[in-house]
């Protein structure tokens, strides 16, 4: 069964790559403007549906260093359920993934999918048309006759078209019985909640509680020494494509990571009262904390290219010191809140 035809469809109406506008989280002046594929597609979509994204940030005061990398971080669909109404399913991909959305984009349903970077123009510069690199995209708008796509990527909405558009969905692609389908999510936006800022706060509070009691129990970046300068030597053999590879699972992660902690708690922070007090601390800990993973990404670049040794400790020290005067602060203001 196909449902394909000469329409237009669309899950979020008016949206275009030339008036969409970023969401706060994605401005310029953030140290990690794109953070990771699915939590950017998330602060995209929620920007789009104008919710506010800062509440649902919680969860990555959870990011742990998990030995060859640090936790590709992405927000918990029941936190999203919870706070606006969204829900998100896995999508069973039983037939080809263009009808799928045509079908649901109709209802008002949008799609996230694994794609492939090599067809999408927003990375031009990187992986456009240069090197096949798996992401994720939110499907929005589809227009079939003009073989057009309107999605969520990175850091904003855009648009593809043409053999892009033909090689995203494998349009008459000869069968493939080595082509596996890709993951996909439906998300489906007809309950939204809008709730105001102070009901949100609220509840953000109560997942930083959640999320702080999932925190690793020894400090991360202690344990990301270790293997950095284990590791190095090999890095540096391996070259300077190899290390982006690996500061992307690594540092990026860490940084924008605590970028991203640092913008909630913050945003918390209403008040002048002991609780403000402590959530401006523990974000400009973590403000701190992301600007050194910023600094030593570009330390270790220079240091696979040139191939000397590793000398500055002192960075990783401040990185550990970061970590521990945030979390510490914020186990203060769950200790006091509970007395």
């Amino acid at each position: 069964m196909s449902v394909r035809s000469s329409t237009s469809v669309c899950a979020i109406a008016g949206l275009a790559p030339s008036s969409y506008c970023r969401s706060a989280l994605h401005a310029d002046e953030r140290l990690w403007v794109e953070k990771n594929c699915y939590v950017d597609i998330w602060i995209g979509m929620l920007q789009a549906l104008q919710l506010n994204a800062l509440a649902c940030l919680p969860f990555v005061l959870s990011v742990d260093f998990e030995g060859d990398q640090w936790t590709f971080f992405k927000p918990s669909h029941d936190d999203l359920h919870a706070l606006y109404g969204i829900d998100v399913q896995e999508l069973t991909v039983w037939r080809p993934l263009l009808d799928h959305a045509q079908e649901h984009l109709a209802a008002g349903r949008l799609i996230s999918t694994e794609s492939d970077a090599f067809w999408l123009p927003d990375t031009a510069g990187t992986d456009y048309r240069q090197k096949h690199t798996k992401t994720t995209i939110v499907l929005n708008e589809i227009d079939v006759a003009n073989r057009r796509l309107g999605y969520f990527h990175n850091a904003g909405y855009h648009e593809l078209s043409g053999e892009d558009f033909v090689r995203t969905f494998r349009i008459d692609a000869d069968p493939d019985p080595g082509f596996m389908p890709l993951y996909a999510e439906l998300v489906k936006i007809d309950s939204v909640v809008a709730r105001t800022e102070i009901q949100l706060k609220a509840m953000s509070l109560a997942l930083l509680v959640k999320h702080l009691r999932r925190r690793p129990r020894s400090n991360p970046f202690v344990r990301f020494r270790t293997r950095f300068e284990r590791d190095l030597p090999w890095l540096q053999a391996q070259g300077l494509d190899h290390y982006h590879a690996w500061a992307f699972a690594a540092t990026r992660q860490a940084g924008a990571a605590f970028e991203l902690a640092s913008q909630c708690l913050h945003w918390l922070a209403t008040g002048d009262d002991a609780r403000g007090a402590a959530l401006h601390e523990a974000g400009q800990s973590f403000d701190e904390l992301s600007s050194l993973t910023k600094a030593f990404i570009l330390k270790g670049a220079r240091l696979v290219m040139n191939r000397k040794p590793f000398g500055d400790g002192a960075m990783f020290d401040d990185m550990a010191q970061s970590w521990d005067r945030g979390m510490s602060t914020l186990d203060g203001l769950v200790a006091h809140a509970k007395d």
